[in-house]
């Protein structure tokens, strides 16, 4: 197991809880886009709770590497399905966000099968 593999996956489950939080705490800045994508606010709670158990698969993968790849392979599943959400609510401007989110969970992936 290598130090970049250690780090890029906890910076990936940092970054993959952080949204998650947003999502619980309703912070604007998420939950505003959210709405005007037209996602149901019943999903919200489910979708903050994917992103959460992600982030914790993971951290639990750096011991149980078939959980940090089933981890892994859920929230890459899951951004792709934001940004997927994003462009059919035509606000091309925002497919950024999720894919800086999948980026170093892609990384993780990566570094965990060269590893």
């Amino acid at each position: 197991m290598s130090t970049a593999y250690i780090v890029v996956t906890i910076l990936a489950a940092a970054m993959a809880g952080f949204s998650a939080g947003s999502i619980f705490f309703h912070a604007k800045w998420v939950v505003q886009p959210l709405a005007d994508y037209s996602v149901p606010r019943a999903l919200w709670p489910w979708l903050g709770a994917a992103k959460a158990a992600g982030a914790v698969g993971l951290l639990v993968g750096l011991a149980v590497p078939a959980v940090g790849v089933a981890a892994g392979i859920g929230l890459v599943l899951y951004f792709s399905g934001a940004v997927v959400t994003v462009a059919r609510a035509r606000w091309f401007s925002h497919i950024p966000f999720p894919l800086v989110y999948m980026a170093p969970v892609v990384g993780s992936l990566v570094l965990g099968f060269t590893a």
